[in-house]
C-alpha cells in the first residue's frame, strides 16, 4: 500500500515540477521559444512518462479529480480515495517548494507579480476571461479528460497505449485552456503553486477545486452509464 502512495507522491511531484516549472523557468524567457505550446507539451510529457514509470504501481492518477472520477466510474476503491488525495497534495506541494527555491535564485524574481504559474479567473486569467467562462472550461475539459482515461484503460482498448492517449489528451487540454485559466483540471497542481503565490491565487483556489471535481464526476458518470460495456 505504501508503494501506491509513494507512486502518487512521486508522479504528482514530477507533474507539478515539470509542468509548472516549464512555465515559471522556461516560458518566462521569450528567446527560448517554448511559449504556451511548450508548457502544454511539458504537462503532457509529465503524465505520459510518469504513467509508464509508476502507473503500474498506483494506477497513475496524480490528480485528486482523476481519483474521484475513477471512483465515480466504478474503477477505484473508496477506501483509497483520501490517502491518494493526501499523497497527491503532498507531492504537489513538495514540487512547489523545490520550484520556488530554484526560481528564487534569480535576481528580480517576484512570486506575486509573476503569478508563479497559478490558475486564475477574471483579472488573473491570462486572457481576462470571466469567472463563468473559466468555470465552464474547467468542468468541460476535466470531464473530457476522465472520459479519455476511462476509455484508454478500458479492457476493450489496445493494451499498452493508455499513457500515450492520456498524455496527449492533457497536452490538448492545455493547448485549449492555458489562455483561459492557465489550465488546472487538477486541484493538486493548482494548490501546489497557489500557496506559494500567496495572494490572489489562494483567494481564487476554490474554483480550481470545485470545477475539476464537478467535471470529473460528470466524466465518470458519462463513461460508466453511457459508454462502458455492460456485464
Amino acid at each position: 500500500m505504501m508503494q501506491k502512495f509513494m507512486a502518487e507522491f512521486f508522479g504528482t511531484f514530477v507533474l507539478v515540477f515539470g509542468g509548472c516549472g516549464s512555465a515559471v523557468l522556461a516560458a518566462a524567457f521569450p528567446e527560448l521559444g517554448i511559449g504556451f505550446v511548450g508548457v502544454a507539451i511539458a504537462f503532457g510529457l509529465t503524465v505520459l512518462t510518469m504513467a509508464y514509470a509508476v502507473g503500474h504501481i498506483s494506477g497513475g492518477h496524480f490528480n485528486p479529480a482523476v481519483s474521484i472520477g475513477l471512483w465515480v466510474g466504478g474503477r477505484f476503491e473508496a477506501r483509497l480515495l483520501l490517502p491518494y488525495i493526501i499523497a497527491q497534495l503532498v507531492g504537489g506541494l513538495a514540487a512547489g517548494a523545490v520550484l520556488y527555491a530554484i526560481a528564487s535564485g534569480k535576481a528580480g524574481f517576484d512570486v506575486m507579480g509573476g503569478g508563479f504559474a497559478s490558475n486564475g479567473y477574471g483579472a488573473h486569467s491570462p486572457g481576462n476571461y470571466s469567472l463563468l467562462a473559466c468555470a465552464l472550461i474547467e468542468v468541460v475539459l476535466t470531464a473530457v479528460f476522465l472520459i479519455v482515461i476511462h476509455g484508454a484503460t478500458d479492457k476493450r482498448a489496445p493494451a499498452g497505449f493508455a499513457p500515450l492517449a492520456i498524455g496527449l489528451a492533457l497536452t490538448l487540454i492545455h493547448l485549449i485552456s492555458i489562455p483561459v485559466t492557465n489550465t488546472s483540471v487538477n486541484p493538486a497542481r493548482s494548490t501546489a503553486v497557489a500557496l506559494f503565490q500567496g495572494s490572489w491565487a489562494i483567494d481564487q483556489l476554490w474554483l480550481f477545486w470545485v470545477m475539476p471535481i464537478v467535471g470529473a464526476i460528470l466524466g465518470g458518470l458519462i463513461y460508466r452509464f453511457l459508454l462502458q460495456a455492460k456485464a
